[in-house]
């Protein structure tokens, strides 16, 4: 059985790219910075840092453009690729990308206001009106009665 699966949590570490394809298919480009704090035997705080190139294609990038811009936090799930390629000049060049088949954005920095449409904030902001039942009082209800 094989798996290439991977989660990402960080921070844009640019401000996305959008293109299209020649089909018009959306694709957008960026980077993510995820790092890892430890200490080491002798109790010194170490620090890594990992830059990811992502690829979001189809609506997933097009909302990625919108509203991811560098700094922004993000969640991606998806899948590793590695591009293989002939500069001009004739050297090898590669380039490992995970392909975003899922993007969740983070908070946003400093809880303001968020730039989402105007429908969606007016949905988050109006409590629904929920369909209550009504219950007869005082009435013994027969379990036979209830049709499921």
């Amino acid at each position: 059985m094989n798996l290439n699966k991977v989660f990402i949590i960080g921070n844009l570490t640019r401000d996305p790219e959008m293109r299209a394809l020649p089909s018009g298919i959306s694709v957008t480009s960026f980077g993510v910075a995820t790092n890892r704090v430890w200490k080491d035997k002798s109790g010194q705080k170490k620090e890594d840092v990992q830059f990811h190139n992502i690829v979001v294609f189809g609506k997933q990038a097009e909302i990625v453009k919108q509203y991811l811009t560098k700094g922004s936090s993000v969640l991606i799930e998806g899948r590793l690729q590695t591009r293989n390629w002939d500069a001009k000049d004739g050297t090898k060049h590669s380039k490992t990308e995970i392909i975003a088949e899922r993007v969740q954005f983070g908070p946003r920095k400093g809880g303001g206001a968020s730039s989402a449409p105007t429908a969606i904030k007016e949905k988050e902001n109006k409590p629904e009106a929920l369909e209550t039942i009504e219950y007869p009082e005082g009435e013994e209800v027969n379990p036979e009665d209830i049709p499921f």
